[in-house]
């Protein structure tokens, strides 16, 4: 049980090492493009998402209504 905790104790401290040595984080400048580039392509997968819900429900209002 003793080796358990200790292997536990090494992991934390290994991920913590990379955690501040290692990983290279993004500066705020490349945070802020980043989440501009997101949101726009959220929108424009949203407004196609959209279009292709309007075209789907005219065409099923078509084939009903024709029925």
């Amino acid at each position: 049980m003793k080796k358990f905790f200790e292997n536990r104790l090494t992991d934390i401290k290994e991920s913590y090492n990379e955690l501040v040595h290692k990983v290279s984080w993004p500066t705020k400048s490349e945070l802020a493009n980043s989440t501009i580039v997101v949101m726009v392509a959220s929108i424009i997968a949203s407004l196609v998402i959209w279009l292709i819900d309007l075209c789907i429900d005219k065409l099923m209002h078509y084939v009903y209504m024709a029925a």
